[in-house]
């Protein structure tokens, strides 16, 4: 008999390239609004984009906040001043139509669904989040999608697990894997949900709190679900 029975995995950066989609919608953002882009601006963005989401993730800010405050600090750093509200509004029009997928990933999903209840399990802005989902094919390929946004709660609190454990079948907690790249947000709330967790590590970084598995490829978890 499988341990598991239900799968819930991370979207960004776990199914779809996060990082490849937001430098391609930066870049498209900073050089409509005749603004300076290089690697370095882009680190700069990422580096006060994760502090944001980290924020939120621990509850001291709304998710409002990070929206338009990311660019106002990005702004403040560059010593340039534009409208951070427009410059918000003309990323998300053009992330919306960003998405990649990981190679082997829609490969992964097509195997799995066979024998696994499949769900997403993702923070973001629900509008953004769909589109991107959509244009990607990944939705027709899984249960169903929670998008932190819509459940009011973001990804680690255990009020969104608790409303996604309301919505899906199966009830044992001890039959739920959470699939996910993000310590802070997939380990740490599977961790506070009571349920087992799977880390993607595909750059070795160091664990902040213990997996129940960790995988550094997404071929690794048939491994691990052929062999429990």
């Amino acid at each position: 008999m499988k341990k598991y029975t239900t799968l819930l995995f991370d979207a960004d950066d776990t199914l779809l390239d996060f990082k490849k989609s937001e430098a391609t919608a930066l870049e498209l953002m900073m050089r409509e609004r005749g603004l300076p882009f290089s690697p370095q601006i882009a680190e700069l963005y990422n580096k006060v984009n994760r502090g944001f989401w980290e924020m939120y993730e621990r509850g001291e800010i709304e998710k409002k906040e990070i929206l338009v405050g990311r660019y106002k600090k990005l702004f403040e750093l560059m010593g340039v001043k534009t409208d951070a509200e427009a410059a918000a509004r003309t990323y998300e029009g053009h992330l919306c139509h960003q998405y990649f997928v990981i190679d082997g990933a829609i490969e992964l999903l097509n195997d799995l669904k066979k024998d696994y209840e499949i769900y997403l399990v993702t923070n973001g802005n629900e509008h953004i989040q769909k589109h991107r989902l959509n244009g990607s094919g990944v939705n027709k390929l899984v249960n169903g999608v929670f998008v932190s946004e819509a459940v009011d709660a973001p990804k680690p609190e255990k009020r969104y697990f608790d409303y996604v454990f309301s919505c899906i079948n199966e009830t044992d907690k001890s039959k739920i894997l959470i699939i996910g790249d993000s310590m802070s947000s997939d380990i740490l709330g599977g961790i506070n949900a009571g349920i087992d967790t799977c880390w993607y590590n595909p750059y070795l970084k160091a664990a902040k709190y213990t997996p129940t598995y960790e995988i550094n490829s997404l071929a690794e978890i048939k491994k691990i679900l052929c062999n429990i």
